[in-house]
């Protein structure tokens, strides 16, 4: 993964896409463009992050269509889309599908790098997000059949003795299977594990 979020420039007008550019190098943003959304998609690798800037109307599949297509894909870029004046309705659209903001044409520099650090901003929170849910689960991938079954009753509220009937096992069975659920978890209270279970329910 790149340490840095870039920004992903997909217009098919060449002289906008250079022109985002330049504007980009001037700041130290690193970027990439595309002339069209098929391009976008043929280069598109999972180590993509940071922020898109797409165009509403574009030849073949829109810039619409590729927000839908890249929430099919489960594809979480944030997205300023960039519109001429007959698409503000088809902006908003976009936006309540979860785009950041829209700019019309000719938009200001300085209006589209807030955009832009806006995009990052929000790309660097979900990151952090999914690396701390990749950390709760390689901490969880740690525990035995057992002692994830123990794991989920305890930290759902059971007490020993439940545990261990449902289970078929003794309490002091399920004491110890606690004892290493805690130690592998990093856990050291009751409350940790009833958080680290609402954290990877969520």
């Amino acid at each position: 993964m790149n340490e840095q979020g870039q920004v992903y420039i997909v217009d098919d007008d060449e002289a906008v896409r250079d022109s985002i550019g330049l504007l980009l190098e001037t700041v130290d943003i690193p970027y990439q463009t595309f002339s069209d959304s098929q391009d976008f998609l043929q280069n598109y690798n999972e180590s993509f992050h940071g922020a898109l800037v797409l165009d509403i109307r574009m030849p073949g599949m829109s810039g619409l269509d590729l927000q839908a297509h890249l929430q099919e894909l489960g594809i979480d870029l944030p997205i300023i889309f960039i519109t001429g004046h007959g698409d503000i309705p088809m902006a908003v659209e976009a936006m309540r599908h979860g785009a950041i903001d829209f700019l019309r044409k000719p938009f200001r520099d300085q209006e589209l790098l807030d955009r832009i650090e806006d995009a990052l901003n929000v790309d660097a929170r979900q990151q952090a997000v999914e690396a701390g849910r990749e950390a709760l689960e390689e901490r969880i991938a740690q525990l035995t059949p057992r002692e994830l079954e123990v794991f989920e009753r305890v930290a759902r509220g059971q007490a020993n003795k439940v545990v261990a009937i449902e289970l078929g096992i003794s309490e002091r069975t399920v004491e110890i299977h606690r004892s290493k659920v805690m130690r592998k978890t990093d856990c050291r209270t009751l409350a940790d594990l009833v958080r680290l279970q609402l954290q990877l329910d969520t």
